[in-house]
């Protein structure tokens, strides 16, 4: 099993995936037209060439689950029972087509569960970065964890 258990996610583990992800052109398409995104900004090239980008934005959400994505492997595979929420998401610097992404999980809390004797809470930081190594996204994710079996 590659994921940690509840006991192994300790405030202040931090984990550099090693997994990175170039974004394409079909991502941002797919992607946003899936969801039901009909925005200019993401879509429209013309449009895109008179703003202060230059260029389509990849869809922000596509951002946020690809630095999700980028960490499960190494934290929450098979070990996760359920994401119990998400806070503090921001995007500070756009992502682009050809952007290359990396990840970086940082256990910010654990807690035991009140209700399932089974499991705890982990709060994890993510944080996801360009290829120039500038922070494109962040978040807070609560998850429900797995206690290593007895």
């Amino acid at each position: 099993m590659a994921g940690l258990y509840f006991e192994q996610l300790l405030p202040g583990h931090a984990i550099e995936h090693a997994i990175r992800r170039t974004v394409t052109e079909t991502d941002n398409v797919l992607f946003t037209t899936m969801t039901m995104n009909p925005a200019q900004i993401h879509l429209d090239a013309d449009y895109c060439a008179g703003t202060e980008f230059g260029q389509p934005l990849v869809n922000s959400i596509f951002t946020l689950g690809l630095m999700i994505g980028l960490s499960v492997g190494d934290t929450t595979l098979g070990t996760t029972v359920a994401n119990l929420g998400m806070t503090d998401v921001t995007f500070p610097v756009p992502v682009f087509v050809g952007d290359t992404i990396r990840a970086r999980t940082t256990v910010a809390g654990a807690r035991p569960s009140k209700s399932r004797a089974d499991a705890g809470i982990v709060t994890f930081e993510h944080q996801a970065f360009n290829q120039k190594d500038q922070l494109v996204a962040r978040c807070l994710r609560a998850a429900l964890m797995l206690r290593a079996p007895a």
